[in-house]
């Protein structure tokens, strides 16, 4: 495996950081995690515009160009001779002091890592997966917006602690309002007497496969509906679904005990995942020339 690191490609082996990289101490940096199906990288003129807006809002300066950074991922892509695949660019501050001060990081990293990726959930895409509601709320907008796809993620992993011990697949986080947030790695749609419900992205990521499944459904006729859910619009769902890169498209048919629906994934789910999956088996931007 090879790996981008400040301009040079590099074994995983050798693939290292300083210890004083703001990054690694402080979470602070930006990064994405975008798929390739087919010989083609699936949205991502999106992603790169979603980690330019990550860091413009934490004032981290990127030192590449958007285009710079889309071919720096698709030839990190070409040495490791992958067509299907996740890629992870990130951008951290860079080397500094331990005090806080983004100042003293005169410039910032670029890492991008591809690897092969298969079905995140395994078989649970046919079973349906398990999901918990978490105690622990989303981080507000005014503290750490989530729309910022940062390294501090440790919010996101209280909440899957939480899933862990109490035996789901998922999480799903509300937030300090009470409303219905996301997953820890997801959006999440609910789906009741054919119209599709999803929260507003104020309090989640803007997720790109998000966007694509609206794109998607809306094209199919589907209604959907942008508003604030709560335990009851959960509880009371025909279906429940989440989406994200890594995830794609998968369904939710147990929050905290209680039957979804039927109890199985249901058919507008199924609808949606078959078209996304010939959606990211026919776009994207091609990795070999």
């Amino acid at each position: 495996m090879m790996i981008y690191i400040d301009g040079r490609f590099v074994p995983r082996e050798e693939a290292k950081l300083s210890v004083f990289d703001h990054g690694f101490l402080y979470g602070d940096g930006v990064f994405e995690g975008i798929r390739a199906y087919n010989g083609r990288v699936f949205r991502l003129r999106e992603h790169l515009d979603r980690l330019y807006d990550s860091a413009r809002t934490i004032d981290l300066a990127v030192p590449v160009t958007k285009d710079e950074m889309g071919e720096i991922i698709l030839e990190t892509l070409r040495k490791n001779n992958l067509r299907n695949g996740y890629i992870r660019p990130i951008v951290t501050r860079g080397v500094g002091d331990l005090g806080l001060d983004p100042r003293k990081c005169p410039k910032a990293s670029v890492i991008v890592i591809a690897i092969e990726w298969g079905a995140m959930y395994g078989d649970l895409y046919e079973k349906g997966l398990k999901a918990i509601t978490v105690s622990v709320r989303r981080n507000p907008a005014d503290a750490l917006p989530p729309n910022v796809k940062s390294l501090n993620y440790l919010n996101n992993i209280f909440g899957k602690i939480e899933a862990n011990y109490k035996g789901g697949d998922e999480a799903i986080f509300f937030d300090t309002n009470g409303y219905i947030s996301e997953g820890s790695g997801d959006n999440i749609f609910i789906v009741k007497n054919g119209t599709i419900h999803t929260p507003p992205t104020l309090n989640n990521l803007r997720g790109i496969t998000r966007a694509a499944v609206i794109e998607i459904a809306r094209s199919m006729g589907i209604t959907v509906v942008e508003q604030n859910l709560g335990y009851y619009d959960m509880y009371s769902a025909d279906e429940v679904f989440v989406t994200g890169t890594a995830a794609e498209v998968a369904p939710i048919v147990l929050v905290d005990g209680r039957s979804i629906g039927s109890g199985k994934p249901g058919p507008v789910t199924r609808q949606l995942m078959a078209a996304f999956r010939t959606v990211t088996e026919t776009e994207g931007t091609p990795i070999y020339p």
